[in-house]
């Protein structure tokens, strides 16, 4: 097992081992956090993510973004070495689990290309390098142009020292339940 895999274990189970009422007190101050954000830096299409094991969970704020007229999207993934496609979806609209099991849009045939997009991370290191799954999709995905602005999510616990690997782009801001985004720039 690599060190990353050991790094990611370790990881998934601190964020597990969250109480979930504390951590839903911390995906309300993650959800202020972006809504302030947006609110200095609009967008007219935000690309944001399912919650899937213990991630911060943000649909409420979905909903609140969708009502002020924020176009949502879903990452779709397309095929294992390929970026993410990002596919329209509103709050209430049905969701079907991919091959990944993972949410997405019922119909993801609407691609968007978002503005920003909210990422999930299962760790990230002090230069905004983040530590996913394993999958290299959000990689990939980061690799194209034009390259939408990026918010990291992330509970502050998930901070962890590693080295980036080559392939790896920094994000432009984490976002964790504590009061200070980290800007790269």
């Amino acid at each position: 097992m690599s060190d990353k895999e050991v790094l990611r274990r370790a990881l998934l189970e601190k964020r597990q081992a969250v109480e979930p009422d504390v951590r839903r007190q911390w995906d309300a101050s993650i959800a202020t956090q972006i809504t302030a954000l947006l609110a200095t830096h609009p967008v007219r299409t935000l690309g944001i993510y399912w919650p899937i094991r213990s991630e911060p969970d943000l649909r409420p704020l979905y909903a609140e973004l969708a009502t002020c007229g924020v176009q949502l999207a879903l990452p779709v993934v397309i095929a294992q070495d390929a970026p993410l496609r990002f596919a329209a979806w509103s709050p209430g609209e049905p969701l079907v689990k991919d091959a990944l099991a993972v949410s997405i849009p019922a119909n993801a045939d609407n691609t968007l290309h978002p503005d920003a997009l909210l990422i999930p991370c299962v760790g990230y290191n002090s230069d905004n390098v983040r530590l996913g799954y394993g999958g290299g999709f959000y990689d990939r995905t980061l690799a194209t142009t034009p390259r939408p602005f990026t918010l990291g999510i992330a509970y502050s616990c998930a901070m962890a020292q590693f080295k980036g690997a080559p392939h790896d782009i920094p994000l432009d801001r984490i976002i964790t339940e504590l009061p200070a985004a980290r800007d790269t720039a």
